[in-house]
């Protein structure tokens, strides 16, 4: 959907009243940080604001995708979750990781024999992802496909009919992906087929699937797994090098493999944020060509290695002094990376003052009033509010607000003291100076300021200083 589409319509959707969101300042909120929708306050529209790509947002293994945030409003603070979610279409055409493969095949190889190569990569779901593959030409070989843990299928070659390195040395393959969109979208890689001479006996790994979990913060040179396979030919045809199979370079540049040990070590710095499960595959080839396969899954386990993160929805800085006990200051959402214990996070203000936190909805705290307040007392508050997460060792972070307290006239004048006696003489002139009385009040401002009657006992009358 281009900029300005639109996504929904909140006043509708959320029976709301059109004016409340001007006087309320709507607005949008997403923890992310990118803005893919905007807020029409005079309409209550969303619509597009940024270009959203499916395969930028989700990964390729998941079926479904959408992107959350809140809408908030003030006066009184209303908090709505929204979710959009979004569908893919078939933008993307399949893509082998090379443009080229080469394959060294002995000319004993028997029929039916198997020879992996590249899969193809479509960033599209669904029925827009590649379903089938296809062979040109097939005089020697076919195609066979097999479903893989996670997505996509492996692809292999199979021999159909008897290699004769005399006749034919080399041999020119199209191997074509094909997805299921309308229009269908496809890609090719060419295999270049060298025939070997005669090699028995093909390597065989111990085991086909070698999994291990490894923390996020491993630290770079780790090992982390050893591969192991057999060849029982002698000499260089049962001499044995470990090699990635047609990989991706992001795992090139995570790890490296010892080709004469079959040593995997991490090259690079894993984050179990960014990605949890790593997988490819591992070829032991001799050298007469022979080789077979193994896959190697590597789990990436969270570390606590991200403290909460504090963000100020609302605020309000200045509260009234007769406020009563759960009058709303603020409103904070707090978000963690990491997952389980490591991304639970619990929320509280720091000393003993007059406030507390209250949970509202999933990852948002409300800092309310916890008893009566006295501006007279004290005239503001550092509120100081920490967020823990649940690790071992724990991480937290400390966001401080301030809030002033306005007066009320709560308080009435009071004399310095209760009674004034004065003598004067007789036969006095007028605006003499009697006495000088004084009242104080604890209010502020306007509410503090005093003015003076005469009330006249005999006449019931006041007179003004």
């Amino acid at each position: 959907m281009s900029p300005g589409a639109l996504v929904g319509d909140i006043v509708k959707d959320l029976n709301m009243e059109p004016k409340r969101l001007l006087e309320g300042k709507a607005r949008i909120f997403a923890a992310s940080g990118r803005d893919y929708v905007q807020l029409d306050r005079e309409k209550g529209h969303i619509t597009v604001k940024e270009r959203m790509d499916r395969e930028s947002l989700c990964s390729s293994s998941t079926s479904t995708c959408s992107i959350s945030f809140e809408i908030i409003v003030e006066n009184p603070i209303e908090l709505y979750r929204v979710t959009v979610e979004i569908l893919d279409v078939n933008d993307n055409s399949p893509a082998f990781p090379r443009g080229e493969i080469k394959l060294e095949i002995s000319e004993s190889a028997s029929v039916g024999a198997r020879f992996a190569v590249d899969r193809a990569l479509d960033a599209d779901v669904g029925i827009n992802s590649i379903q089938s593959y296809s062979i040109d030409p097939t005089e020697h070989f076919t195609l066979k496909t097999q479903s893989r843990a996670g997505s996509g299928k492996n692809v292999e070659l199979v021999l159909q009919t008897p290699l004769d390195r005399e006749k034919e040395e080399h041999l020119y393959l199209t191997v074509t992906a094909i997805d299921g969109g309308s229009p269908k979208r496809s890609g090719t890689v060419k295999i270049h087929v060298v025939v070997l001479d005669n090699n028995d006996n093909a390597p065989i790994f111990k085991t086909s699937s070698y999994r291990v979990s490894v923390p996020e913060n491993t630290a770079k040179g780790a090992l982390l797994i050893t591969v192991n396979a057999t060849d029982a030919d002698t000499a260089s045809n049962g001499q044995i090098g470990f090699y990635f199979e047609h990989t991706t370079p992001k795992i090139r540049e995570l790890f490296t493999i010892n080709e004469s040990t079959g040593e995997i070590r991490l090259s690079g710095e894993l984050d179990f944020e960014d990605t949890t499960v790593h997988e490819f595959k591992i070829q032991a080839k001799d050298q007469g060509g022979l080789a077979d396969s193994c896959e190697v899954v590597i789990e990436v386990t969270d570390v606590n290695d991200n403290a909460p993160k504090m963000t100020l929805m609302s605020f309000s800085n200045t509260l009234p002094e007769n406020s009563p006990p759960g009058t709303v200051v603020a409103m904070i959402n707090v978000q963690d990376s990491d997952s389980e214990e490591n991304g639970k996070i619990t929320c509280w203000i720091d000393g003993n003052l007059p406030f507390r936190t209250e949970s509202s909805l999933s990852n948002y705290y409300s800092i309310v009033t916890a008893s009566s307040l006295d501006r007279e007392q004290t005239a503001e508050y550092n509120i100081t509010i920490t967020a823990k997460d649940g690790g071992l060792p724990s991480l937290s972070s400390k966001k401080t607000l301030l809030v002033k307290i306005s007066d009320i006239n709560d308080h009435s004048p009071r004399f310095e003291r209760e009674t004034y006696d004065a003598h004067i003489p007789e036969n006095n002139s007028p605006s003499l100076i009697v006495l000088t009385v004084k009242a104080n009040d604890e209010d502020l401002g306007a509410n503090a300021r005093v003015s003076y009657l005469i009330v006249d006992k005999d006449t019931s009358g006041e007179q003004e200083l």
